[in-house]
């Protein structure tokens, strides 16, 4: 069977000098740029961004989370909320009739002035073509389009050659569904074909999956697959994301990962109205545990930001502020804290080892998570209640050690004293404990003279 498009356009965006395009570290562990640097991925979910809002709500959106420290926002092309019948803020709908093959030229230029406005910031897209209720209806508006690998081939070819001269942009398949069917999987599969096809090969892809699996359940062997992403999702209070980081840090062939979707700041926890909503805490804990575990970068959401909740628009899962005024919740600026931190150390080099902690106050809640340079030159600890770290000083290879105790609710540090590296096993307590009171121990070698993490000022 044979497709054509009936608009015969590609609209190639023009490259911005100061973009660069990502890549697969060598070590198969991180993303880097073009000149080496590390890329630590610190995304915001605007699922909607394309969708719902205007081109002056988009600036004032994209710089915000510029300044907060976001250097991805994951977006949907075909939306999840009605976003095939729906129009835009422009009154544009993306398709003729329904019609993967038929895109409506005035949308996608809506699209394309989006991405680069955010390439103007230095921010990539994360751009979902499709949300999943399009190929895998189980629940959601749909309807479903991509019916055939055919259809998924043809726009991801298209997809893919409109924006193949455009660094700042990643392609994110799945859109919150599992492959169900065999069909599902041909379906992905094709889709991934036509965007290598479309923009020969330059952009990175991942997976997004439904809540509690990853990328890996279905495709780590695929060749397509840059690297996994999972969603833990929004069950749970203190829910050990760093399990499914590890999972997928561990298997081979070796893959980057992260969590593309842990629970959203200002969430009723299991979608339950009476239970209590997820708050900053738990976005900081998500967000550490996972990094420490070995997790490429991070994921934060925020339960009004992804829908772009505003007036006179029906709130899903319980959303209750305006979008403009949830980007000034405290999770999203400590995220941009958290990634400050880990800038300040030599990121490529970090690995996740728990044998560096001699004891362990606690389980689930409490766990304590750990990382350290590959040279062990430094070592960071996360005790999210503020217990006690019991560290075996072997795992930080140096005569004199320098500390210091980061706050990640404010970005800023409290100094520990040089010290004579002596002890087995040293034990450091934080300057404060209690529900909701995380502290991140940093120990460096002092020979190193890495910045302190509370004044650097990463991006």
């Amino acid at each position: 069977m044979k497709f054509f498009f009936v608009l015969g356009f590609v609209a190639l965006l023009s490259l911005d000098a100061g973009a660069q395009w990502l890549h697969v570290s060598d070590d198969h562990r991180r993303l880097v740029k073009d000149d080496g640097t590390v890329f630590f991925y610190m995304a915001d979910t605007g699922w909607e961004l394309f969708h719902r809002c205007t081109k002056k709500e988009t600036e004032m959106y994209l710089k915000d989370r510029h300044d907060k420290g976001f250097n991805v926002i994951q977006a949907v092309i075909l939306a999840e909320l009605d976003g095939l019948h729906m129009p835009n803020a422009e009154g544009e709908t993306p398709l003729i009739n329904d019609d993967p093959l038929r895109p409506n030229e005035a949308y996608f230029k809506h699209v394309d002035w989006v991405v680069q406005k955010a390439a103007e910031l230095g921010i990539y897209m994360a751009m979902l073509p499709t949300w999943g209720d399009k190929w895998n209806k189980r629940w959601g508006v749909g309807p479903v389009i991509f019916d055939m690998p055919e259809k998924a081939r043809a726009y991801g070819k298209w997809l893919g050659k409109r924006y193949k001269d455009q660094p700042n942009i990643i392609w994110v398949l799945g859109g919150d569904r599992n492959p169900d069917k065999p069909i599902h999987m041909e379906i992905i599969r094709a889709m991934a074909r036509g965007l290598q096809e479309g923009d020969g090969g330059k952009h990175l892809i991942t997976y997004h999956p439904s809540g509690g699996v990853s990328s890996s359940q279905w495709f780590q062997k695929e060749e397509w697959l840059d690297f996994n992403m999972a969603q833990t999702g929004h069950m749970e209070r203190n829910n050990p994301v760093y399990e499914t980081i590890l999972h997928d840090y561990r298997l081979t062939p070796v893959k980057p990962c992260l969590d593309g979707e842990p629970q959203y700041e200002d969430l009723p926890a299991a979608f339950n109205y009476n239970d209590e909503r997820f708050v900053a805490f738990d976005a900081r804990q998500a967000a550490y545990w996972s990094v420490l575990a070995g997790a490429l970068g991070h994921t934060y959401g925020n339960n009004n930001i992804w829908q772009m909740y505003a007036p006179g628009r029906n709130p899903k899962v319980y959303a209750r502020i305006y979008w403009y005024y949830a980007i000034h919740q405290p999770g999203a600026l400590q995220m941009g804290y958290m990634r400050k931190l880990f800038e300040s150390r030599p990121f490529l080099e970090m690995v996740p080892d728990q044998g560096v902690l001699a004891q362990v106050y606690g389980q689930d809640d409490h766990s304590i998570r750990a990382a350290r340079g590959a040279d062990r030159s430094f070592v960071i600890v996360y005790p999210p209640y503020g217990d006690p770290v019991h560290l075996k000083m072997k795992g930080l290879k140096a005569e004199k050690v320098k500390g210091y105790w980061y706050n990640p609710r404010e970005g800023v540090s409290i100094p520990i004293e040089v010290f004579q590296k002596k002890k087995d096993v040293e034990v450091f307590v934080p300057p404060s404990s209690g529900v909701r009171t995380d502290w991140v121990l940093v120990l460096d070698d002092a020979a190193k003279n890495y910045p302190d993490p509370g004044h650097y000022r990463g991006h």
